[in-house]
C-alpha cells in the first residue's frame, strides 16, 4: 500500500518536551570519544567535566525528538526499509549545558523516485528553550524511504546538498577517536536502535557487528570541526550539514578531511581510512569568525 502523501504532508506532531542534566550533556560527549585519546586534555575536559561544563551544539540531535517518529503505522512508511541519509544543524543560540527544551517537528516535504528507487522524505525539528521561549536551534532531518516509491508524486525539486572540492586535496585531514565500546555507549544518549548493540540484530541486517550510529559520527566530526577551525569555541559553530554514505563500524580509523571554501565556510566529508570508504560525504560547517 503506497504512502499518503496529502495526509503525511497534513500531519501535525504534538510538540515534545525534554528536559535533560548536566549529567546528559557529559554522556554524550563520552558518546562521541570526548576524552578517549587525552583525559586531562582541557579543549575535552570542559565537555565531560562540570568544572567548566559547556555542551556540544551536536548534542540538539538527541533533544525533543518524538520516538518512532515515522513508525507511527497511520503513515502508511514501510519503517525496516528508512535509512537516516542527511543530517542538517543551524545553531540560533548556545544549547544550555541543562535545561528542559521544545522540539517541534514538521514534514516539510516527499520526493517520489520510483517504485523500484524510494522516496526522499525531508523533516524539520525546531528545538525552543522551554523558560525563554528562545529558538536554539533548527535540525533537518532527510530520510530515505527504500520501500516507498511509486506514491504518484513529484520526482523533482530536492535540495543539493554542496559537493567537497574535485580538483584538490583537502586542506587538513584530523583523525577521530573512534572506540570499540563506542556505540555502546552513545546509545544511553537516547537511540537505543539494536542495530547498534545486538550482534544478532546486525546480522539479520547484513553486517558482519553491530554498527555505530551516524549521529554519532556526525558529532564527532563535529567535535573535530569545533577544534580545527573554532578555536575550540563551540559557540562559534553556526551550521553543521553531512550526508551519510556508508555505515561504520565501532573501532575503525576515521579522518575528517576539511576544505577552506571562504572565511567562515568550509567542506568536509569523513572517510573510514582503512577501508578507504567515505562514510559522509557533502558535508557544509559554517562558524562565526
Amino acid at each position: 500500500m503506497p504512502i499518503d502523501y496529502a495526509k503525511l504532508k497534513s500531519m501535525q506532531f504534538e510538540p515534545i518536551r525534554h528536559t535533560y542534566t548536566r549529567r546528559d550533556t557529559m554522556l554524550y560527549a563520552l558518546g562521541l570519544g570526548v576524552g578517549a585519546s587525552d583525559p586531562t586534555d582541557a579543549g575535552d575536559l570542559k565537555y565531560v567535566y562540570e568544572k567548566s561544563l559547556v555542551a556540544l551544539p551536536t548534542q540538539a540531535v538527541t533533544l525533543g525528538v518524538a520516538p518512532m517518529l515515522l513508525a507511527q503505522p497511520e503513515l502508511g512508511i514501510n519503517f525496516k526499509l528508512l535509512l537516516h541519509a542527511e543530517q542538517t544543524l543551524q545553531i540560533h543560540k548556545p544549547l544550555p549545558i541543562e535545561g528542559t527544551v521544545i522540539g517541534e517537528s514538521s514534514i516539510d516535504e516527499i520526493y517520489d523516485k520510483g517504485a523500484a528507487k524510494g522516496a526522499i522524505l525531508y523533516m524539520t525539528r525546531k528545538l525552543f528553550d522551554a523558560g525563554s521561549g528562545d529558538l536554539l536551534s533548527t535540525l533537518g532531518n532527510v530520510a530515505f524511504l527504500r520501500g516507498d516509491g511509486g506514491f504518484g508524486g513529484k520526482s523533482e525539486g530536492a535540495p543539493k546538498p554542496r559537493a567537497v572540492p574535485a580538483d584538490h586535496d583537502a586542506d587538513q585531514a584530523v583523525p577521530l577517536t573512534n572506540m570499540p565500546n563506542q556505540a555502546l555507549i552513545y546509545r544511553l544518549s537516547g537511540d537505543y536502535n539494536p542495530l547498534h548493540s545486538d550482534p544478532e540484530i546486525a546480522a539479520v541486517a547484513g553486517f558482519e557487528r553491530p554498527i555505530l550510529h551516524g549521529l554519532c559520527h556526525y558529532g564527532m566530526a563535529g567535535r573535530a570541526l569545533i577544534r580545527a577551525l573554532c578555536g575550540d569555541d563551540p559557540s562559534r559553530l553556526l551550521r553543521l550539514d553531512t550526508r551519510f554514505t556508508s555505515p561504520v563500524y565501532p573501532g575503525e580509523p576515521l579522518q575528517v578531511e576539511i576544505w577552506n571554501i571562504a572565511a567562515g565556510d568550509a567542506s568536509f566529508r569523513v572517510v573510514a581510512s582503512e577501508r578507504n570508504a567515505i562514510v559522509q560525504d557533502f558535508g557544509r560547517c559554517e562558524y562565526r569568525l
